[in-house]
């Protein structure tokens, strides 16, 4: 690289300096930057590869990737936006009731942009590696692995957002991105690429990794198998399910197995040490961000994604966002029996302190969801109160609980005006993989198989009472589970139940609207539940989900005037 820099005083030696010929004083590196050269080293390939992983948490209260709480659940009716009012972050609005959604909505474009900003790390990651040789850096193939699997995980993050998306890898020159549509590659051949990504890293990565929360060989199977999964449900172009592949489903009970037979993973006793700090990296966190505070940073790398989502009480302060409705407390009620009841959940509310006590509910509400005169995150002294809320006319009585810590929690921060902690959030639970096996064998019509593993959830989550408890140490409520019967379960009726049992293990963890779309049921689902729940809530008087677009989010309108008008618009956008 050469460099010239110029001053009067130069120019005035230059002009004297009339005997000197010799250019090469010209020819020297420039003062602060580094050369492709300087930085294809072990050391700084590791830095990279750190710098990837840390933007798994990069994000920002506006437009959260970590949950995905606004796209996941605020859209498959488990939760309201909250806040305060329709306006405040009123992209979540829009987003919640999909019809004054729009492509030039700057929040969206903001997580598209956050998103490729994952992908681009890993690929520079990844073209440096390629640089070098496996005697200077023993662990690159691993190292490789791990690149593709986060490089996957961007991209599956991406997929299940926008559908068609411009798939860019390490191979493609930077100067040709703008070459690169979001159609080039068919809906199947885009989640081929991603499934390639997580094969290479299962081929790569080693068992077990010397530091936690590096990808190893069972994470990047039990993504594979998810990714397998989705790609199974076949889509056509209007985003209708049109088959089910039945050799992908195969490959994902293979997968999972696998992941099973490691040993490695097992469900926690209690379903509370998942959504507390002391469960990090526990038995059944199979791959999770790993967030830090007091590292040498001002401010800790914390939880932004979820900061909007803390009480407003004294002990917090802000924001009140992501409160679950009144249809997804509904839908822990139970019956004599102990299970869930499908149709009939909705017909009245769980809404007043002694219907939680008339009534019998699945123990994972309270693990769940904050409810007024019930103890908040198993402190039995620490009260939820109607005044911790900041709009409930609008939003209700309820607030989301999983991805909060107390504020007594040695991984709370305060980043006024907003919350945070330290606490992982895990991207995948050993329940999902057992949870995937199951639908993948109900799918396979092989309903029997799938029973004993349906079964194994719901009786963790009878078992999990011990923190639920009031200071008389009385249940909160008047917990009833039960578990499902071989007589009932032909496949029509497993499907229901696994379909439901996700609705109830994973509520609030950003995963819902997903599913739905993967079954081809989003469209009926969702405005069945608007025709009911916006009777109880006015902000959703407009609601309504339009079959064939609202699938997915717009392709942000910049980054259509980006490409020079190279990008497609999705469906009905």
């Amino acid at each position: 690289m050469k460099i010239l820099k110029t001053s009067a005083l130069a120019i005035s030696l230059l002009a004297l300096s009339s005997g000197c010929n010799d250019k090469e004083f010209l020819n020297v590196q420039p003062t602060g930057a580094l050369s492709d050269d300087q930085l294809n080293t072990a050391a700084n390939i590791e830095k990279q590869v750190i710098a990837t992983y840390s933007q798994l948490g990069n994000d920002v209260y506006r437009a959260p990737y970590t949950s995905l709480w606004p796209y996941g659940n605020v859209r498959a009716g488990d939760a309201y936006k909250g806040g305060n009012g329709t306006a405040d972050v009123d992209a979540f609005h829009f987003y919640e009731t999909f019809t004054f959604n729009r492509v030039d909505v700057g929040n969206t474009d903001e997580l598209w942009f956050l998103i490729y900003i994952g992908i681009s790390r890993a690929n520079d990651a990844l073209r440096r590696l390629e640089t070098i040789n496996a005697t200077a850096m023993p662990n690159k193939a691993i190292r490789q692995g791990e690149m593709r699997f986060l490089r996957g995980h961007f991209y599956f993050m991406l997929k299940e957002l926008f559908k068609r998306v411009p798939y860019i890898d390490e191979t493609i020159p930077t100067e040709q991105y703008a070459s690169v549509s979001n159609v080039a590659l068919s809906n199947d051949e885009l989640w081929t690429k991603i499934a390639d990504d997580f094969r290479f890293a299962v081929a790569n990565l080693p068992d077990t990794q010397p530091e936690i929360g590096r990808a190893n060989k069972s994470a990047a199977q039990a993504y594979l198998a998810k990714t397998l999964l989705f790609q199974a449900y076949v889509q056509s172009d209007n985003n209708a399910v049109t088959s089910v592949d039945q050799a992908k489903l195969q490959e994902v009970v293979t997968l999972t197995n696998q992941v099973i037979a490691s040993g490695k993973y097992s469900l926690h006793s209690d379903f509370a040490t998942n959504f507390l700090t002391a469960g990090d990296n526990g038995v059944e966190s199979v791959f999770a961000i790993q967030f830090s505070r007091n590292d040498g940073t001002p401010k800790g790398r914390t939880d932004r994604g979820n900061a909007l989502n803390y009480p407003m009480n004294p002990d917090y302060g802000c924001c009140g966002f992501h409160q679950p409705s009144q249809n997804l407390v509904n839908a822990f009620k139970t019956d004599a029996q102990g299970l869930p009841q499908f149709e009939t959940f909705n017909n009245s509310d769980l809404s007043a302190p002694a219907d939680f006590q008339t009534n019998t509910v699945d123990p994972r509400l309270d693990h769940s969801v904050g409810i007024p005169s019930h103890p908040y995150k198993y402190s039995p002294s620490f009260i939820f109160e109607t005044s911790w809320l900041r709009d409930q006319n609008t939003y209700g009585v309820y607030m989301s609980m999983k991805e909060n810590v107390l504020p007594s929690d040695p991984s709370f921060q305060k980043t006024p005006p907003f919350m945070s902690s330290s606490k992982n959030w895990t991207i995948i639970r050993y329940a999902d993989v057992l949870l995937w096996k199951a639908e993948a064998l109900i799918e396979l019509n092989r309903p029997a198989e799938a029973l004993p593993i349906v079964n194994q959830i719901r009786q963790r989550a009878q078992n999990s009472t011990a923190r639920l408890k009031t200071t008389t140490g009385a249940n909160i409520s008047n917990y009833r589970i039960g578990q499902y019967s071989a007589g009932v379960w032909n496949q029509a009726y497993a499907r229901q139940a696994l379909r439901f049992e996700r609705r109830l293990e994973f509520a609030l963890e950003g995963q819902r609207f997903f599913d739905l779309v993967r079954w081809g049921i989003a469209a009926d689902y969702l405005n069945t539940y608007f025709e009911k729940e916006k009777t109880k809530r006015q902000h959703l008087k407009d609601a309504r989900f339009t079959r064939g677009r609202d699938e997915y989010l717009p392709i942000p309108l910049n980054q259509i005037n980006f490409s020079k008008g190279l990008y497609q618009q999705n469906p009905g956008w």
